[in-house]
């Protein structure tokens, strides 16, 4: 296909946890030769920080602690030399695994729901696609970092979907104490915080094409997105 008349866009990719959005990203950066920026990577490495750090006790956040650490919480993205995959870096640390872990979940959405966590992060993340070329991921992606990208989309699926995905994700890699109630109940929990939270609630943009992957196979996810990615780059 000739590109040369594809412009350079923001594509923001925003919807429920465990609905596959960072995977359907990074395959759609890597075809079109763009940035990838998964903004829930950012929001579980300040949330690690706080578990490691003791800011976080039961449901209850020390958010004055919180908001005098957050400047020397440094969060970048590299690549694993083993695989080639993009992974968190937290102060100099690789921490992609740990993020992902239900430790992590559990504590998410107490982190995103904070004011002042969400604008500092907010700003790096527009400074991160000031130049366009970028495919970012995360909840408010379309309605608060970058209400103006060129393409807007708004990932769902059943939680029970989604929950089941979660799942066999965390057991693939090996963690033989979850169970799936609890996986199911993690993803509901977030759901409620996400859509309910005073400093920008998860919600579809009114201008974002919604991509329900309940029953979608990922090639034809993939092939989706790249045919919007197309339409939006070329008008």
């Amino acid at each position: 296909m000739d590109n040369s008349k594809e412009k350079r866009i923001i594509i923001a990719i925003d919807g429920y946890s465990s609905t596959g959005k960072s995977t359907m990203a990074k395959a759609l950066a890597r075809r079109i030769g763009y940035a990838y920026i998964d903004t829930g990577a950012m929001y579980r490495a300040v949330t690690l920080y706080c578990l490691d750090h003791g800011l976080i006790d039961g449901d209850k956040v020390d958010e004055a602690a919180l908001q005098q650490q957050l400047p020397s919480i440094r969060i970048t993205f590299g690549v694993d030399k083993a695989d080639g995959h993009s992974v968190t870096m937290l102060n100099g640390r690789n921490v992609e695994s740990e993020i992902r872990s239900m430790r992590v979940s559990g504590k998410v959405s107490l982190i995103a729901a904070i004011g002042f966590v969400r604008r500092h992060l907010v700003k790096q993340q527009q400074a991160m696609g000031r130049d366009k070329g970028i495919v970012m991921d995360g909840r408010d992606i379309g309605t608060a970092v970058f209400p103006d990208a060129e393409l807007k989309v708004f990932v769902t699926a059943s939680a029970e979907t989604r929950a089941r995905r979660r799942y066999d994700e965390l057991r693939g890699k090996g963690d033989a104490t979850v169970t799936y109630d609890e996986v199911l109940h993690n993803v509901t929990e977030r759901d409620r915080i996400d859509t309910t939270r005073a400093e920008s609630p998860l919600r579809q943009a009114d201008d974002a094409l919604v991509l329900d992957n309940s029953t979608m196979s990922i090639d034809k996810q993939n092939q989706w997105l790249l045919d919007h990615y197309r339409q939006a780059a070329t008008k």
